[in-house]
């Protein structure tokens, strides 16, 4: 039997977000993209180092960057300027670049992982003909995090797929942009994804003096 709003037993109970970060992830800022880069590099972690750039510069979400194949990214056995793949959650096709420092991390660690176009670029430690699991992605990120001194409660996956998308925002005001990078199927999810504002708006109006 339900309680009502005025049993006091109700009040009694905790919620089950107390304590807990539930609104957006941060993005990263630079200086944190490059001492998890030397964190990293420092440590030899390949597959982790070419996970890490390929999240910042894919902006996917974590299903789908964990099922990325080989094939998605290498051509000719050299690795892609710029990739496409079908999203799961909306069965849309989103392109995305890959960038010098992700083209040479992701190759390093194809080099040692080895396979053909059709296996996943991270394979599961459980399974090799598997994927690297969400859950596991999602664990990676908050050791990540942490690791540079960050709180692991404000930041996710999500924040892999943010951070780039924000920079770009920030440095161009363009959301139809950021709109087409993220796969969005309208701008009100990606206003929303930002956290667009009116001081925001407001700071790309003053750029402009007529």
């Amino acid at each position: 039997m339900g309680h009502s709003d005025l049993d006091p037993a109700v009040h009694e109970r905790r919620p089950w977000n107390a304590g807990r970060n539930v609104g957006p992830k941060r993005p990263l800022k630079p200086r944190d993209i490059w001492a998890i880069r030397f964190y990293l590099d420092e440590h030899r972690r390949l597959r982790d180092r070419a996970l890490f750039d390929l999240a910042i510069d894919s902006k996917l979400r974590g299903c789908d960057l964990v099922k990325l194949k080989i094939g998605d990214i290498v051509s000719g056995g050299q690795i892609r300027n710029r990739a496409t793949v079908i999203q799961q959650k909306t069965n849309r096709p989103v392109q995305f670049e890959i960038m010098t420092e992700a083209r040479r991390s992701v190759e390093e660690w194809l080099q040692r992982r080895g396979g053909t176009i059709f296996n996943f670029v991270f394979p599961s430690r459980v399974d090799y003909l598997g994927h690297l699991s969400t859950r596991q992605y999602a664990r990676l990120v908050d050791e990540w995090v942490s690791i540079v001194g960050l709180d692991k409660r404000e930041y996710g996956t999500h924040s892999m797929r943010r951070t780039k998308a924000s920079l770009i925002y920030k440095a161009t005001g363009n959301l139809r942009a950021i709109q087409i990078l993220l796969g969005h199927t309208n701008i009100e999810n990606t206003v929303r994804y930002l956290g667009v504002d009116v001081d925001d708006a407001l700071t790309l109006s003053e750029r402009t003096d007529i």
